[in-house]
């Protein structure tokens, strides 16, 4: 499986999105990471206006290849959330766009229990028949590990198991292929790539900041985060120029 293409010859953005839903009171843990089913719907209606198409990371490997050429952006969510499927999918059908939301195969149809002692609110995440669901609508799963554990505060033993588990059993829940993985909390070494190729994904996202360039590692590839406070301006910015690519690293 090759992991390093160069034929891509312009930015591809892969915007990555947590909730769909109102934010929680000023003060809240991880406020950010909520942007309104309004915001979102006004974000979806830009991308197709300005003539891009979002897909999911399925449909986005053949332009990070090259073997296929267009206006394109890859969408991904991130844990799970049941807003996603009451919120986001309505929108992305209503365009015409796929994405792919990363599940925590061990949690469906719980909460984002690893924010808990943080002081999280907690919020329900996707059934296995949820899931479906999100999949007969057109959209695609990807794996986010067995529990949501940090892979650099693991053994090597338990980050293979998180890795390769975790995609089996997203397949035996949903009948459908799980070809890509999210690290969670972006956390991850070169040893942790390689455990994801070696487990059969075709692609790994980070949270390093910034769009697809020609080259990109398809086992560490950057995204752009979208969150509460980003502005319809803001958003464009992001898409359309080295606003995120600037930032990597960052």
């Amino acid at each position: 499986m090759p992991s390093l293409r160069t034929a891509n010859l312009s930015p591809i953005p892969i915007l990555t999105y947590h909730q769909i839903e109102t934010s929680p009171a000023k003060g809240a843990r991880f406020r950010s990471l909520y942007v309104s089913p309004g915001a979102f719907a006004r974000q979806m209606a830009l991308l197709s206006q300005l003539g891009y198409r979002g897909l999911s990371l399925s449909a986005l490997m053949p332009y990070l290849s090259g073997e296929r050429t267009g206006k394109v952006v890859g969408i991904s969510f991130d844990d799970g959330y049941l807003n996603n499927l009451h919120n986001a999918l309505p929108v992305l059908l209503r365009h015409g766009f796929s994405s792919t939301c990363y599940a925590v195969s061990q949690q469906l149809g719980q909460t984002n229990a690893w924010d808990l002692a943080l002081g999280v609110a907690q919020t329900p995440l996707m059934t296995a028949a949820q899931l479906r669901q999100w999949l007969a609508g057109g959209q695609e799963v990807g794996a986010h590990t067995r529990h949501h554990v940090r892979l650099t505060q693991a053994s090597a033993a338990a980050c293979r198991d998180e890795i390769a588990r975790g995609k089996t059993e997203l397949e035996d829940l949903t009948g459908f292929p799980v070809r890509h993985f999210c690290y969670p909390y972006g956390a991850a070494t070169a040893e942790h790539a390689a455990m994801v190729r070696a487990a059969g994904f075709d692609s790994a996202t980070t949270t390093q900041r910034g769009r697809c360039q020609p080259g990109e590692d398809w086992m560490q590839l950057p995204r752009v985060p979208v969150l509460r406070a980003t502005l319809l301006a803001q958003f464009w910015l992001k898409l359309a120029t080295g606003y995120e690519d600037r930032r990597r690293g960052s």
